[in-house]
């Protein structure tokens, strides 16, 4: 593969990854709806950093196993595709709720992005949600040993979260009167379908792979 192919299934991941709406997605929302579209970047920054950490130990983790058990990598795609239906199925029964109104004062930027940052980084389902989909890309994921490729890929995934970030506060900076719980839900159903088809789309691939 390319490394311009790397970069497009970081992008997508990263993406993929940061779409649902969570807790630091409605900090982010809530601050853009309040303080704009650079106050709502900056929250989704600090949680860009932390999704980039977990994006590295995933990838090079998911690496260094395929090679050490090798011959059986249908195992990791069997788990990751089980993963990735579970989290979809969690995240579309998610219900967020927004307070345009907050409470207490705000925070300085730095203090906004350190914050998602810490709250994305004590999430346990984020670590397993990445290695479930880069243990899913199959032969679409850098071989072990190719580290300039799984940092590209890593660089992609913040290039994408970082764009996912961008694309909402300026969204929700220009729409913040019609932003409400019910979008939301719909946002997460959207990101929970996503996830649950690429989670079939595995097992259909390994089904494939079988009958050949």
């Amino acid at each position: 593969m390319t490394f311009l192919e790397y970069v497009l299934i970081g992008f997508f991941v990263g993406i993929l990854t940061t779409a649902p709406v969570g807790p630091v997605n409605i900090m982010a929302i809530q601050h853009a709806v309040r303080g704009g579209f650079r106050q709502g970047v900056f929250v989704g920054l600090g949680a860009v950093v932390a999704d980039t950490i977990y994006a590295a130990v995933a990838i090079f983790g998911v690496s260094a196993v395929t090679n050490f058990i090798e011959g059986r990598f249908n195992l990791i795609e069997i788990i990751g595709g089980a993963l990735l239906i579970v989290f979809g199925i969690k995240i579309w029964n998610t219900h967020p709720h927004l307070d345009k109104d907050g409470n207490g004062r705000e925070h300085g930027f730095l203090a906004d992005a350190a914050a998602a940052f810490f709250m994305a980084i004590t999430n346990p389902g984020a670590v397993l949600a990445f290695v479930a989909i880069f243990g899913g890309l199959g032969d679409f994921a850098p071989e072990h040993g190719n580290h300039f490729g799984a940092l590209i890929m890593v660089a992609g995934v913040a290039g994408g979260a970082t764009s996912w970030w961008m694309v909402v506060s300026a969204a929700v900076s220009h729409f913040k009167t019609r932003i409400d719980d019910h979008w939301l839900d719909r946002a997460n159903h959207i990101a929970g379908a996503i996830l649950v088809v690429f989670g079939v789309l595995i097992y259909l691939k390994l089904a494939l792979d079988f009958v050949r």
